[in-house]
């Protein structure tokens, strides 16, 4: 027995060292970040084997007994429903580096940290729900386990995995319940729960040993990850999964994290970390995406079956004949992050990097520019009495530009997006980027107080606006002393000013006070165009509000006119001006 289970062990290995090969060698299309990711493993395994003083080594046994208690459950879902899961070389790859890559010295997890990011429908929840399962039944310690995600209803999905899984094992009946959304192992004490970002709130999820971050691209903070961090630093054998599909909002913090994954990989680079597995398997850039031998690289286990590369062949023609659906198409199916929102106002790459952080209150800087010679300019976007209305100030001295925001949401409103949202107004609330406002609508006597109290101490050159909804205000605002200009929300006031303004940022001409709420508007923002290339922001068709980019849109407009002089035939018809 002790010899069957030896080979068995050794099987283990070579199927593992196997699957290696086969992508090292092209048997298997692979990306540049897979290779990197086999060619960090195998590097590290070979020193596990050569080197004494290597720390690490790998526990082919530990691995063995994954899959067997893995072959114990079935699949619950797609074309195997029903029959029992058998792990394949990809997830036997993953798993091994997760649990069975170990320190010499106590035994313990070499790794405390994964990054892991593979597209849709590749058994992703079900590679989970076994890890955690896993680790929760056999540990000898008393686990806390946390899956989380951005909402309530994902971070169940591989709750609930874990359940449909050992609810059919007849050896795991009566050894574990389910009560309050909170699953216990009798033997040990050892839970699993789910999270979303509600969790600040109650204080749950303070003192994880395991922390699963699933599909981490929707987070629109880091908050989960800080606090889950945080909180297993005294833990001896903690481990924090981040396992995601690619996303579009590369403001979000899961971008940050996949770039600094990738130096990870890169051999070229000092970017090493002993503690953090990655594992990206991607279509590289460059890559036919309608070349389906590139699926695979993407999708390790989608793309090894008939009717997985069936649906992604649907899903690719349904791309082609509605592009509103590509976008889709390359970040979940082919797991690659897209620059920009669909038909994306601003590279938020670029974005970011134009971004300046200050420990003062954005009206000394304002002040300390005034001194200096910059002219201040300030825009309102009061399209929404019933939800958010933005004033963007553009600070301008000979060219160079630096943006500012405050925005009010009125009471009412601010509550229901906090019950129903994804959206952290709270958050931007304590932060001091946003009033909120008694009532149901917004009160503009807030809106004019502050621009009042703006003006007491900085002479602000201009009040611009859409007449549509903001009339009485302009009025309250010309009897201040400011001049009030209209600004109408068409292609031929604001085409020019929106591509001057993404010149600017793009050119190193433009920056912003370090602000979330207007990186989540200009983030949001998305473009319309007509037959002849002039564009304009577009509140229809953005994912979401968009209103301090906007009021930020309407001072530039007026401050790129007034400091520049600005002719705007000769713009256009300069060499570098471009749609």
């Amino acid at each position: 027995m002790v010899q069957l289970e030896t080979a068995k062990v050794f099987e283990m290995r070579d199927v593992v060292l196997g699957y290696c090969d086969d992508i090292l060698d092209g048997t298997i299309n692979a990306g540049v970040k897979a290779k990197q990711a086999i060619k960090r493993f195998l590097n590290d395994y070979e020193k596990s084997l050569s080197d004494e003083s290597y720390p690490y080594y790998m526990d082919w046994g530990e691995l063995y007994r994954f899959e067997r208690w893995s072959n114990m459950f079935r699949h619950t879902k797609g074309v195997l429903v029903g029959q029992r899961i058998k792990l394949v070389p990809f997830q036997l790859w993953v798993a091994g580096n997760v649990i069975a890559f170990k320190k010499k010295d106590d035994d313990t997890r070499r790794y405390d940290e994964a990054y892991i990011q593979i597209g849709r429908k590749n058994a992703k929840s079900q590679l989970i729900a076994t890890i955690a399962s896993y680790i929760a039944f056999l540990s000898k310690e008393i686990e806390e386990i946390y899956v989380s995600c951005w909402s309530k209803d994902q971070s169940k999905l591989v709750y609930q995995e874990v359940i449909n899984q050992v609810r059919s094992v007849k050896i795991l009946k009566n050894k574990w319940k389910d009560t309050y959304s909170t699953f216990t192992v009798h033997k040990n004490g050892s839970i699993i729960k789910p999270l979303s970002r509600e969790a600040k709130k109650t204080g749950e999820g303070t003192n994880p040993s395991v922390a699963i971050l699933d599909e981490y691209k929707d987070n629109q903070t880091d908050e989960l990850y800080e606090v889950q961090k945080t909180g297993m630093m005294a833990r001896k054998n903690p481990l924090l999964m981040i396992i995601t599909t690619a996303g579009q909002y590369l403001s979000y913090p899961c971008y940050q994290t996949y770039l600094a994954a990738s130096r990870i990989l890169d051999p070229e680079l000092d970017d090493e970390d002993e503690n953090m597995f990655v594992a990206i398997w991607e279509v590289d850039k460059g890559d036919d995406i309608k070349d389906e031998k590139n699926f695979i690289k993407a999708n390790p286990i989608l793309a090894t079956y008939e009717k997985g590369l069936e649906a992604l062949r649907r899903y690719l023609r349904k791309a082609i004949l509605q592009p509103e659906k590509m976008r889709g198409f390359m970040t979940k199916n082919l797991n690659m992050w897209v620059d920009m929102a669909r038909e994306g106002f601003m590279n938020m790459n670029k974005w970011n990097q134009s971004m300046f952080e200050s420990d003062k209150p954005f009206i000394e800087i304002l002040k300390e520019l005034v001194i200096d010679g910059w002219k201040i300019f300030i825009g309102a976007d009061l399209s929404m009495t019933t939800d958010l209305t933005s004033l963007g100030i553009v600070a301008v001295k000979d060219k160079k530009y630096q943006v500012f925001q405050h925005s009010f949401i009125p009471e009412e409103r601010f509550e229901e997006r906090m019950n129903t949202d994804k959206v952290r107004f709270d958050l931007w609330k304590e932060e001091g980027y946003l009033t909120v406002t008694p009532g149901s609508t917004v009160d503009y006597f807030y809106i004019l107080k502050f621009i009042e109290d703006i003006f007491k101490v900085i002479p602000v050159r201009e009040f611009i606006y859409d007449k549509m909804n903001a009339t009485m205000l302009a009025s309250a605002v010309t009897k201040l002393g400011i001049p009030a200009i209209e600004m109408p929300q068409n292609y031929s006031h604001l085409s020019l000013p929106t591509k001057e303004f993404r010149d600017c940022v793009y050119n190193g001409l433009l920056t912003w006070l370090k602000d979330s709420l207007l990186k989540w508007a200009i983030g949001n923002a998305v473009l319309k165009t007509d037959e002849y290339e002039n564009i304009q922001l577009s509140k229809r068709i953005s994912r979401e509000r968009i209103d301090p980019a906007a009021a930020v849109i309407f001072a530039f407009a007026r401050a790129m006119v007034v400091d520049q002089n600005l002719d705007i035939n000769e713009r256009i018809l300069s060499e570098g001006f471009g749609f």
